[in-house]
């Protein structure tokens, strides 16, 4: 069985695979994307946006890797609202907190640095990403995520939609709580130093792959603290200076 066909039966099954790495060349991240393109398009849900991830230097020198990577954001993986999200119909997820940014203009020139996103950039708002491993035990390389559409799973926005200006992205800190208790912390700078680093590196990225950021989308720049595990009967809620709250129940 090829990288693609098990991963998609994993995800409609829902059952973990074992790794798919070794079904692809080594370290052989072009293949990894191409992998995820497909998987996006069997999916066949509109894009709604992208994610970047493997942000956290600590998490890179984990995986032997010195870069990040990205994923595709479905319409189906956003739950934002107060609605109650069904564990069960994950397979190993956990949850990061993160800073979104909303897009009004396309970020295909050849100029995509941090000040060419900040100009396309209409708001940025409080974010929670659920992250997915389709791969068992979580068991991944840098191959592994790419294919896997960077461990995709769903995503919530909080209400607040904030100008950038007068934001000091990397001086923001983040508390996110679990029934109450906090769980994870961090700030703006754990996310490749600036956010908007992140986002200039994703809107370069994309765009040399001929899948540049679009006018409307949605990016979630990377998470700003440690991701934790999710159990049903859970409420987390994260709190970001200057962006206010994100909350998200699992039943």
């Amino acid at each position: 069985m090829d990288a693609l066909s098990c991963l998609l039966e994993a995800r409609a099954g829902g059952v973990p695979c074992p790794p798919v790495r070794g079904l692809l060349p080594a370290k052989d991240i072009a293949a990894a994307y191409a992998v995820q393109a497909a998987w996006v398009a069997a999916d066949g849900s509109p894009v709604v946006g992208r994610k970047v991830g493997l942000t956290n230097p600590a998490v890179q020198a984990q995986l032997g890797v010195d870069r990040p990577d990205f994923g595709t954001l479905l319409a189906w993986m956003d739950r934002s609202g107060e609605a109650p999200i069904d564990a069960g119909s994950l397979l190993q997820p956990r949850i990061e907190a993160e800073i979104a940014f909303v897009l009004g203009e396309n970020l295909d020139g050849g100029d995509v640095g941090p000040e060419a996103v900040a100009a396309a950039t209409v708001a940025v708002a409080p974010a929670l990403e659920i992250v997915d491993s389709r791969i068992a035990g979580w068991d991944i390389d840098i191959v592994d995520t790419v294919a896997d559409n960077a461990s995709s799973g769903l995503f919530v926005l909080g209400a607040a939609r904030v100008p950038l200006a007068g934001l000091d992205l990397p001086a923001c800190t983040m508390a996110m709580a679990r029934d109450g208790s906090v769980v994870s912390t961090g700030t703006g700078a754990a996310c490749l130093g600036n956010p908007l680093d992140a986002v200039a590196w994703l809107a370069a990225t994309a765009r040399d792959l001929g899948r540049p950021l679009l006018a409307g989308e949605i990016v979630l720049s990377g998470a700003l603290g440690p991701m934790v595990p999710v159990a049903a009967g859970e409420r987390y809620e994260a709190t970001i200076t200057g962006l206010g709250t994100v909350a998200a129940v699992f039943t």
